[in-house]
């Protein structure tokens, strides 16, 4: 009985091979996206602590930001969880 199974989940259609595959790719790509995401807010976060210029500090938040939005547009964020990152940098900073 077990070995019946595994032969039929073994067996798939092209198409769901190609969805497979355009799924992984697409996993690999949010990713990478989230991965620079996270390089952006840990650099902004660096910038605060080292009490950098604020200029220096604005030009990083505003990095982030338009990478938020960025991913927002792609479907790689949700439009809150976005909104929600953006507005919990944006008050660290003005506490900073």
């Amino acid at each position: 009985m077990a070995e019946e199974t595994k032969k039929k989940a073994a067996v798939k259609k092209p198409s769901a091979l190609k969805r497979d595959i355009q799924a992984e790719k697409r996993r690999l790509r949010n990713r990478s996206f989230r991965s620079s995401v996270m390089t952006a807010i840990r650099g902004f976060e660096s910038a605060l602590t080292q009490k950098a210029e604020p200029e220096a500090i604005k030009a990083k938040l505003n990095s982030v930001y338009s990478l938020m939005d960025k991913g927002v547009k792609k479907g790689v964020y949700k439009a809150n969880k976005a909104s929600r990152t953006k507005s919990r940098l944006c008050s660290r900073l003005t506490k900073a």
